[in-house]
């Protein structure tokens, strides 16, 4: 990934051609070797290293003049604090593997904006590098050193870098779900489609779509994207379609284009996490109590609609099984089939399906250390009438619902 954007961007291949050492880490641009002068007149090297903005696997212009410094403070000859451009100070980890310990501000004249990495990256390192080669001439910023030809391993299973989490800097927390290897999704209708929405963006390493349905025109209403009529036409598996669409994005994408039954429930022993999002009561039964045997934790969700005085009433709900809690399933949750359930006559309700998908994510994302977690809900309903969220089942407790 690293030699594949410096190759494909301009910027980055000319600073590579003038010998600065670059590498590409959770969508920072790390320039190694950066000689500066510290509060002992002593010539150090450091890494600089800056946010990258991308367009695909290209970089664009920078969005910031900031630039961070893993390092001492860089300083005058003299060992006085180079103040002008001092941003802020303290150690602080951007991404995993990317730490720092003083940021800059650098604002360029008169545009008061870079046009480009190299120009970025040309400037600081003359700022830091200046003082030094007052002390020492031959402490340039480019090290020259050779590139090896060996390929380098996969750091993530995204077709192109998450600047998303590099721009929030929120790498440290996104990593911990990439700690997952397999995450499946069984049912891929309204609420099971965009669940894999939103986990597809996320760097979890393989993510597995079971559903034995075919896309049809009316799932096109209640799902993430927009078909067009002739791919409509082609009656695609439900799961072959998906994975279609987010394999462009994420490469852990499986498709499996059968339903969960007593030949293959053998399959789920070997994942991480299960989103259970399946109506059939026997279905679901069989699931949950292998999933149980096989002691994997899961979030089942569920949708209720009623039609009436021509308005509808919807209720979303989030049931969590973890092996420190699962007797409160099954008084939670249903196994008979919803029957005349309106929602079963395909109501347009795509944001319940959105929400209860969110809803569901969000939880997951709760176990794993992602969110913050006060309460420890294990079941969770939300009422559109009422516009409450009401959250039970904490381990271990028995307490009021939480609104």
């Amino acid at each position: 990934m690293s030699r594949q954007l410096i190759s494909r961007s301009w910027d980055l291949q000319k600073l590579q051609n003038d010998g600065y050492e670059l590498e590409i880490k959770a969508g920072f641009l790390l320039v190694k070797g950066v000689p500066y002068v510290n509060s002992r007149k002593e010539v150090q090297r450091g890494t600089l290293v800056m946010k990258l903005v991308l367009a695909g696997d290209m970089t664009t212009k920078p969005d910031d003049h900031v630039a961070y410094l893993a390092g001492d403070h860089p300083c005058n000859a003299d060992g006085t604090e180079i103040a002008e451009i001092k941003h802020a100070s303290g150690e602080r980890t951007l991404a995993p593997g990317v730490v720092i310990q003083h940021s800059f501000s650098a604002k360029p004249k008169p545009d008061d904006a870079y046009p480009n990495y190299y120009k970025k990256v040309a400037t600081y390192a003359a700022l830091f590098a200046g003082p030094a080669q007052l002390i020492d001439p031959s402490a340039k910023p480019q090290t020259n050193k050779v590139i090896s030809p060996d390929k380098e391993q996969p750091e993530t299973p995204f077709n192109y870098i998450d600047t998303a989490s590099s721009r929030a800097e929120i790498d440290v927390v996104t990593a911990k779900l990439s700690k997952l290897r397999r995450v499946a999704l069984v049912g891929l209708g309204g609420t099971g489609s965009y669940v894999l929405d939103l986990v597809a963006k996320t760097p979890v390493w393989e993510i597995h779509l079971y559903d034995g349905d075919v896309f049809l025109q009316h799932n096109a209403f209640r799902s993430p994207g927009a078909p067009t009529l002739a791919e409509l036409e082609s009656q695609p598996p439900k799961a072959t379609w998906f994975k279609g669409i987010y394999s462009k994005m994420h490469s852990g994408v499986k498709d499996h284009p059968v339903y969960i039954d007593e030949s293959n429930v053998e399959e789920l022993r070997g994942m991480d996490f299960v989103f259970v999002c399946v109506d059939s009561g026997e279905s679901k039964k069989l699931i949950i109590r292998k999933l149980e045997e096989f002691n994997i934790p899961f979030v089942d969700v569920g949708m209720g609609v009623r039609l009436g005085d021509e308005m509808l009433a919807g209720a979303v709900r989030v049931t969590t099984s973890t092996p420190g809690r699962r007797d409160h399933f099954r008084s939670r949750v249903s196994f008979e089939d919803l029957g005349n359930n309106e929602y079963n006559r395909n109501i347009q309700v795509a944001d319940l399906n959105a929400l209860n998908a969110a809803l569901a994510v969000l939880k997951w994302k709760k176990l794993f250390g992602f969110y913050l977690d006060m309460k420890s809900e294990h079941h969770s309903q939300f009422h559109t009438a009422t516009n409450k969220l009401i959250n039970e089942d904490k381990p271990g407790k028995e307490e009021a619902p939480d609104e």
